[in-house]
């Protein structure tokens, strides 16, 4: 069976996802700039009256993923209301000044978010290291699974090196269970399948999203229904 988590950049989005048959998303906001933080009420919406299991995207700002220790405490805090709040997971990513998987600060990290699974995120595309040795490193951390493109523009292009992700992940435990691969980026109902067949992956994240006359991204039911459908067979 595999797993469909939609990255929502808003209520509306966690709504429309819903509506669509989800059951697991990825909250954020400004999906523009490749999602930022969401606000603790969306969080708790999420949550509560939505009643979806709500992984969280912990980023506070922009640009790269290296982060000063101000921002690293902003993180950490993050982390704790997001628990508090009955977030079922976190995602996070951390490199080195040198392109590196930041192993103390994803450490940190997973400590805090005790309770709750950690998803590291597609900061592992823009690592310069060797694919196979970094998922290495996040998973002796001890997160739970990797958002990943295999380091291409979208999963179908990296699908090479996700299915050696996957390959390598079937080995690996993370000290709570079986490591998953989560593939993301340009994740569609046409290209889902061939994505699945091409890389083995049990798990697929995808935005469904469409851009509304106000100019904002968000996501469209009927899309993530399609992508559901898609997947129903394997």
């Amino acid at each position: 069976m595999i797993t469909v988590e939609i990255c929502t950049p808003s209520r509306q989005s966690a709504e429309a996802a819903k509506v669509g048959g989800a059951q697991r998303i990825e909250l954020c906001r400004d999906l523009d700039c490749g999602g930022l933080t969401p606000s603790d009420e969306d969080i708790d919406y999420c949550v509560r009256a939505l009643g979806l299991r709500t992984h969280v995207l912990v980023r506070p700002r922009a640009g790269d993923f290296c982060y000063s220790e101000s921002e690293v405490q902003e993180i950490l805090a993050t982390i704790g209301r997001c628990r508090r709040l009955g977030a079922a997971a976190v995602v996070v990513g951390f490199l080195t000044p040198d392109g590196q998987v930041d192993e103390a600060l994803t450490r940190r990290a997973v400590a805090a978010a005790v309770g709750m699974e950690v998803t590291f995120h597609r900061a592992f595309d823009e690592a310069r290291q060797d694919p196979l040795e970094a998922l290495r490193v996040v998973a002796a951390c001890g997160c739970h699974r990797l958002l990943t493109s295999g380091q291409a523009p979208t999963a179908l292009e990296g699908a090479a090196v996700v299915r050696r992700l996957v390959d390598c992940a079937k080995r690996l435990t993370s000290g709570t269970g079986h490591f998953q691969i989560l593939a993301g980026s340009g994740v569609t109902p046409d290209t889902v399948r061939t994505l699945v067949a091409q890389t083995g992956v049990t798990e697929v994240h995808g935005s469904c999203k469409t851009r509304q006359a106000d100019g904002s991204v968000q996501t469209d039911a009927a899309v993530v229904r399609r992508l559901i459908e898609e997947v129903a067979a394997f």
